[in-house]
């Protein structure tokens, strides 16, 4: 009886294990957490369960890419990084999240480079608290084949359309808001667009705005000359993250115009219920002085002119 009261306990153990072995993570289900990896062939992406744990958003991230570069433990996927790739560095500045790699990067072939770059990004961003991910190599920005940075990324970047090809394209009928001639309200501009699958309709919508209204009775909202670093939706908010140049108004219009012709319109054309907007990453803003951009916003069509009979 002595012997068999010891060697129950070790039964259990190895039953546990063996069960917990017969567990594979390349079965992700619908509600787990997990990050992308590369098949076997390193010809597309695999989804395999990862807990991100409770830390701090950098700190989850330095132990996602620690994982990515760990053997794997399926032949179903491989790891992410080839065996020379390091991680040199992280830095989170907002949300947006700066990765930086020793030059053995610069060595892998395209087609490897973009998914590797497609694991890595999609995976990031499904922590909280990271909405964009920057690469460098030794400290200085990730090009494309052409030279041009290649900046800021989200998962748009990487959109996996299984019902189109990656360059199909698509219509739609947007409801933009630009400026009255007074300055003073908002009025609304029906606008058809065809636009790549590959944008997501809140990008696409704040890029409409910047671009302005196509006839004479609405006028710009936002300065033309700032540049949008990146757009992501999250549990009903939209972050839209321009550069300090935003905050220059270049307009004779009331404030609340330009902040409330992205919200309402990204509000109104899209699932998001609020839109943070950021500035280089931080929230910690205030527009012209006027309009506190610290927390989301919600749609107020207090801004919005009535219609006329």
């Amino acid at each position: 009886m002595r012997k068999a009261k010891t060697l129950f306990p070790v039964l259990l153990l190895l039953l546990s294990v063996l069960f917990c072995s017969c567990a594979k993570r390349t079965d992700v289900g619908k509600d787990d957490s997990y990050i992308y990896s590369l098949n076997t062939d390193r010809t597309g992406l695999v989804k395999i369960a990862c807990d991100f744990g409770d830390g701090d958003p950098l700190s989850q991230a330095s132990a996602v890419l620690e994982e990515m570069k760990q053997p794997a433990s399926e032949i179903e996927y491989t790891t992410v990084f080839p065996e020379d790739v390091e991680v040199t560095g992280c830095e989170l500045s907002g949300v947006i999240l700066t990765v930086d790699f020793n030059s053995a990067y610069l060595m892998m072939d395209s087609i490897e480079e973009k998914l590797v770059r497609a694991a890595v990004v999609q995976s990031l961003v499904r922590i909280d608290g990271i909405n964009a991910v920057y690469f460098t190599v030794d400290g200085k920005s990730l090009e494309d084949g052409h030279g041009s940075p290649v900046g800021l990324m989200n998962e748009d970047d990487f959109v996996e359309n299984t019902a189109s090809s990656p360059s199909s394209y698509q219509t739609a009928t947007l409801v933009l808001y630009f400026a009255n001639e007074a300055g003073d309200k908002l009025v609304e501009q029906k606008m058809d667009v065809r636009y790549s699958s590959n944008v997501s309709r809140e990008k696409l919508i704040v890029e409409k705005l910047m671009q302005g209204p196509k006839s004479g009775d609405a006028y710009p909202v936002i300065n033309p000359d700032t540049n949008l670093l990146s757009v992501t939706v999250k549990d009903g908010i939209c972050y839209v993250n321009f550069d300090s140049t935003f905050l220059t108004g270049a307009y004779d219009i009331v404030p609340d115009l330009t902040v409330y012709s992205i919200v309402n319109s990204l509000v109104e054309g899209t699932e998001a219920e609020q839109v943070q907007i950021t500035i280089n990453g931080e929230s910690d803003n205030t527009y012209m002085e006027a309009v506190d951009l610290s927390k989301p916003l919600e749609e107020n069509r207090d801004w919005i002119a009535a219609e006329e009979d």
